[in-house]
């Protein structure tokens, strides 16, 4: 992979057509009445982040396996009330809405035209080629996400921020150091102990019965990390009450795979991309067929105006 300069912007693809599936209404359809809410949503979003952040290199990271087996090996919990059929040998198939599953592929099709790098890895979430793409930049990084998760990965030394969508992505709450220490009185190193501490029904994972987010804070601001908690508990002068210290000793199984499983990759074999903002089309025929077929209209003619200025 070529090395990144200037200012990136990784895209946690599914989020954001998600909340551009929810956001649009299913009225906006292409000409033969598919609804394309998702598409021209997500066609908007990218519109308006490269208009109001201006990066230079932006990345639509994907869920090659949105629920990666060395994951549901450690915690079989993970993400399990999300699996619409499982597949032996592939990835389970995750329950989407009916209208929004064929839209998908139209998705790719139309990043693929217009030039912009998609990148999806074999065995990780976009979570993990997020982390990676952080981890190799040399530049300021831009994550939009509607995920909690990465904000892990905030770093304000290294110029790592989370734009977290509050409504459409003409609302984002830009998530540095100093916001998640007033919101969790944690950095952005801290946020994977705490999320893993408290746990997250949404993905299936427990937590530790007992310890929500201000509990998990404070322990986290006496010892400083999962480490410095669990040699707490070894510790009987250790300022743990004896609730805090039974239902620790009781998760010690669940705590010791935990943070391989909340923790983001950050060593994915990344494929060799440009990962530059196109100015013009990688396809013009290509994505002219697309606009027609799915009826992209203003949404496409938008997106392709500000990526040419």
């Amino acid at each position: 992979m070529r090395s990144v300069t200037g200012r990136l912007m990784l895209l946690d693809t599914a989020s954001l057509y998600f909340r551009a599936y929810f956001g649009v209404p299913d009225s906006v359809r292409a000409p033969d009445g598919t609804p394309v809410n998702a598409v021209r949503g997500l066609l908007d979003f990218i519109d308006r982040l490269v208009r109001d952040h201006r990066p230079t290199r932006l990345v639509a990271c994907m869920d090659a396996d949105w629920r990666p087996k060395w994951r549901v090996e450690l915690i079989p919990t993970y993400k399990a009330h999300r699996v619409a059929e499982e597949h032996t040998g592939a990835p389970d198939a995750e329950e989407v809405p009916d209208t929004l599953a064929p839209q998908v592929p139209v998705i790719e099709s139309v990043l693929d035209a217009l030039g912009i790098a998609r990148v999806g890895v074999a065995g990780y979430e976009a979570d993990d080629v997020i982390g990676t793409f952080t981890a190799r930049a040399t530049g300021p990084v831009d994550i939009v996400t509607g995920d909690r998760d990465l904000y892990q990965l905030v770093d304000d030394g290294r110029g790592v921020r989370v734009l977290y969508p509050l409504k459409g992505v003409g609302t984002l709450q830009v998530t540095d150091e100093a916001v998640l220490r007033e919101k969790y009185g944690v950095d952005g190193r801290g946020y994977a102990d705490l999320a893993l501490l408290r746990g997250d029904p949404s993905d299936g994972l427990p937590g530790v019965a007992g310890i929500g987010e201000k509990t998990a804070a404070k322990l986290l601001a006496e010892f400083g990390d999962l480490a410095g908690i669990m040699a707490a508990v070894d510790d009987p002068e250790a300022k743990l009450t004896p609730s805090q210290r039974r239902r620790l000793t009781e998760a010690r199984p669940y705590l010791a795979v935990a943070p391989k499983v909340v923790r983001v990759a950050g060593d994915v074999p990344l494929p060799q991309v440009d990962t530059a903002l196109p100015g013009t089309p990688r396809d013009p025929a290509v994505l002219e067929g697309l606009a027609a077929r799915w009826g992209l209209g203003g949404s496409l003619q938008r997106l392709l105006a500000t990526l040419s200025a």
